[in-house]
């Protein structure tokens, strides 16, 4: 598949307000997108179609090859992985949570037992996100950037074609914001074959990784491409309202004001 994602001239209405409004956007396979704007842009909603929870008012979505409207989304969701940090498990050890991504369920399913392939998995998944040392810990211990760790093992178990990651940085400190996207660097370095969109609010949460940018304003796409390119200082202060002025450090983004 040349994309992961096509949307193409999506509307997305409830009721008679515009969620979103003749989106067109595209996503190549094995890319690496952080969808960016301010509260009300549109960017879980878009977040929302990608994964195949929510269908268009008008326009089409392809999904991994498949039309929304024309698949079977069951079958279509084992190929998609999503992280929201809003999730709450039960309080059940981190590789129980983990393992229970395989089945879907909140929990292990009584009677079902991982196969040899799937737990070698999960001992990779647990290192990756350095929550190897917290196997054993349940849900109600773990810290808000633990959880988000948690949640991103959970979603990997699966083996997913896409990753979709809707605001993973929300509530966590500075220690828990870098250690996330330390963990999100080193997944896209391991799999650079495997899709990642990731929404945020905020420029500092953009990873190094990110290989392009999808800027929403009012429902609508400001700009989208490779992150060298479309990452402006005139384009946030288009997107912000503010006279905005972008600097790079060590391969990450800070805006500030001016």
């Amino acid at each position: 598949m040349p994309h992961a994602l096509e949307l193409l001239d999506v509307t997305v209405r409830r009721g008679s307000t515009h969620l979103v409004e003749e989106v067109s956007w595209r996503v190549p396979t094995g890319s690496h997108w952080t969808v960016l704007g301010p509260n009300g842009a549109g960017k879980s909603t878009v977040l929302k179609l990608a994964g195949g929870w929510w269908y268009p008012t008008t326009g089409t979505v392809d999904v991994l090859g498949q039309r929304l409207g024309r698949v079977e989304l069951q079958r279509l969701r084992r190929l998609i992985g999503w992280v929201d940090p809003r999730q709450r498990l039960g309080d059940y050890p981190v590789e129980e949570l983990v393992l229970s991504g395989v089945t879907g369920s909140n929990g292990l399913l009584p009677r079902w037992s991982p196969s040899a392939a799937e737990l070698d998995r999960l001992a990779e998944l647990l290192a990756l996100t350095g929550m190897a040392a917290k196997r054993d810990r349940k849900w109600s211990a773990l810290s808000q950037g633990e959880r988000a760790r948690t949640l991103i093992a959970r979603a990997l178990i699966i083996e997913p074609e896409l990753l979709l990651l809707d605001e993973p940085t929300t509530g966590l400190d500075l220690p828990g914001r870098e250690t996330l996207l330390r963990v999100i660097d080193d997944l896209r370095a391991l799999r650079p074959e495997l899709t990642t969109v990731m929404v945020t609010h905020h420029v500092e949460e953009i990873a190094a990784s990110t290989s392009d940018v999808l800027l929403m304003k009012d429902g609508r796409v400001l700009a989208a491409g490779p992150v060298e390119t479309t990452l402006t200082g005139a384009h946030l202060s288009a997107l912000y309202g503010l006279e905005v002025e972008l600097q790079q450090v060590r391969g990450r983004w800070f805006a500030i004001c001016i």
